[in-house]
């Protein structure tokens, strides 16, 4: 599963989870860095990545229009990368899952 990391979230996460999501970029790491959401949106749908984002109007966007792609939302206040990478490791099996389940979003906080 290939992850596609916010702008709202450190660059070098996707160095740090190379070996559980390999593929997994950022999206200064793609051209994205200051698009729009739908530019992102449209990224994460037209190359098969899962959205990794704090940022809650991904959320109602899946609300909207559905997936793809599917979203992991991160619904934490400030935190440090470290906390954000520990998060995510450990839900590692159930993003994994997310793939191939009927669910949208997976809501991690």
């Amino acid at each position: 599963m290939k992850l596609l990391f916010d702008e709202n979230l450190s660059p070098k996460l996707t160095g740090l989870l190379e070996k559980q999501f390999p593929g997994s970029v950022h999206v200064s790491g793609c051209g994205l860095k200051g698009q729009s959401d739908q530019a992102v949106w449209e990224h994460a749908r037209d190359n098969g990545f899962t959205l990794v984002s704090k940022d809650g109007d991904f959320y109602q966007r899946i609300l909207l229009v559905g997936a793809p792609p599917k979203l992991v939302w991160l619904c934490l206040g400030n935190c440090t990368r470290d906390q954000l990478f520990d998060l995510v490791l450990k839900h590692e099996q159930d993003i994994l899952t997310l793939e191939g389940a009927p669910e949208a979003v997976l809501i991690l906080s």
